[in-house]
């Protein structure tokens, strides 16, 4: 297929323009690119100087005090509790292994079979008397942690240090 001469001189012309806009292009690109690297550096830069020590100075400011002092209570409180349960279950399965305190139960048994009572069926007070008391522990154990751990709204209030007077419009 053959073209005019006219036709072919507005061929080359339109390839050279677009060749001319195609090279434009690659150039507000390239520039494009080396502005957003820029960016990009000046960003890393304001994190690195001012952001990065806000947020280091808020963590030790806010933070660490709160989880010290929850450190404290479960160190001071909930721990020793947790020992002295411990412990006293410890002690309460010794005794009941001695040989004297089997002995001693062995006699009772013996003694209760020659009273005719019927067997009690069921748990007794001393059964309810001892949830009782373990939920009461539980409970506090729960109060002070969730005491330790609540928000507290004037913990989190940042300080003004303007001394300026707010703008009205």
């Amino acid at each position: 297929m053959s073209l005019s001469r006219k036709r072919q001189k507005e061929l080359n012309r339109l390839r050279a323009e677009a060749l001319d806009l195609w090279d434009a292009q690659q150039e507000v690109l390239g520039r494009a690119n080396s502005v957003a690297q820029k960016a990009g550096q000046q960003a890393a830069n304001y994190t690195r100087e001012e952001v990065a020590p806000r947020v280091r100075e808020g963590y030790d400011q806010y933070v660490r005090p709160v989880t010290r002092a929850a450190g404290d209570v479960i160190g001071n409180t909930v721990i020793p509790a947790v020992g002295t349960v411990l412990g006293t279950a410890l002690s309460v399965a010794d005794v009941a292994h001695d040989t004297r305190v089997q002995a001693a139960v062995k006699r009772l048994q013996g003694a209760k079979r020659e009273l005719t009572k019927p067997a009690k069926s069921g748990p007794g007070f001393g059964t309810y008397l001892a949830l009782a008391l373990g939920a009461a522990a539980l409970i506090g154990v729960v109060y002070a942690v969730w005491q330790t751990f609540r928000a507290d709204d004037e913990l989190w209030v940042a300080e003004d240090d303007s001394t300026e007077p707010p703008i009205v419009e």
